[in-house]
């Protein structure tokens, strides 16, 4: 009766697993990309010189529109203010000037000046004494001309501390460099600056504007006896510790230092149109005053005969 019994058929739902899916590791290998590309970013900003880096901001900082027409950037700006001055925001716009004006330099001219820090520079590689400040001489081209800063340090300073007294091999580094100077017919300026350490008379007696301005004319007269031709002198200034040293702090030894500044000839005819008359020669003679009588047994004094602000 086998054939009578019931068939049982069980029936076995299969368990449904769930799908877990891939897209984290979709997120993850964007952030992966992503990450690999900062690091390579940062490491090519790294390795690459200041110039590229200023190449590259204004790259980014330039429209689109100017840069495939090839114009200039503050022609397309959103502002009618300019770029340059006291804002922060407009610090680019003066770095761009600044550029621009180094860029339509005679080419001649810019060669020229090259060509002086070259023949500088091989003259005190030349000099084993001279060689021995190399690091305290610091030179560069900027909108002005050939800068030759003469910098200080704590073990050697340029000058006797609180005095406008040359150091000896501070004179041999001017009477080295005078007949170099004496090679292009451009004028020359010679500016003093201080650290921000006040003297103890403070801003009514001697303090950093006279030590500034004596040193920078004791420069002058180094130059001047070892051969620097008196026409070449331009202007003799003193700054006392208003324009500091590039990355030093206010007190820091450098901000004590002499920059002979070789002018390019606009820089020279800006400073000359200053302080020019804008009368002509006859009105300019008559409206001079009048020099004043010497007393009886006094010389007249020459109104052209510079003052000495430091008499050794």
């Amino acid at each position: 009766m086998s054939g009578d019994r019931p068939i049982i058929i069980i029936r076995r739902k299969k368990a449904a697993h769930g799908h877990h899916g891939g897209a984290w590791k979709i997120a993850f290998a964007d952030f992966m990309t992503a990450m690999m590309a900062f690091f390579l970013v940062m490491w090519i900003l790294a390795s690459s010189s200041k110039e590229t880096r200023v190449a590259i901001g204004e790259y980014f900082s330039t429209p689109l529109l100017v840069a495939m027409a090839g114009g200039d950037k503050s022609s397309a700006s959103d502002s009618a203010i300019p770029g340059g001055g006291d804002d922060p925001s407009h610090v680019e716009g003066a770095k761009a000037r600044i550029d621009v004006r180094e860029r339509t330099r005679p080419s001649d001219e810019q060669a020229r000046l090259k060509n002086l820090e070259k023949r500088i520079e091989s003259v005190i590689e030349a000099d084993p004494v001279l060689r021995e400040l190399r690091a305290q001489i610091r030179m560069d081209l900027t909108p002005e001309g050939l800068r030759i800063q003469l910098v200080d340090t704590e073990q050697r300073p340029m000058f006797e501390v609180g005095s406008a007294r040359v150091a000896p091999y501070m004179r041999s580094l001017l009477q080295t460099i005078a007949p170099l100077l004496n090679e292009l017919p451009n004028s020359i300026q010679i500016v003093g600056h201080t650290d921000s350490r006040p003297y103890p008379g403070g801003a009514a007696g001697y303090g950093n504007w006279e030590l500034s301005s004596e040193r920078a004319n004791a420069s002058r007269r180094e130059l001047v006896t070892a051969g620097l031709a008196l026409d070449k002198l331009l202007r003799v200034a003193g700054m006392a510790d208003r324009i500091p040293f590039d990355g030093v702090g206010p007190g820091d030894p450098m901000n004590r230092r002499i920059a002979v500044i070789v002018l390019d000839k606009r820089t020279a005819a800006a400073i000359m149109q200053q302080s020019s008359f804008a009368l002509d020669p006859e009105e300019a003679v008559e409206t001079l005053p009048a020099a004043a009588e010497p007393a009886d047994g006094a010389s007249p004094v020459s109104p052209a005969i510079e003052p000495t602000l430091n008499p050794e």
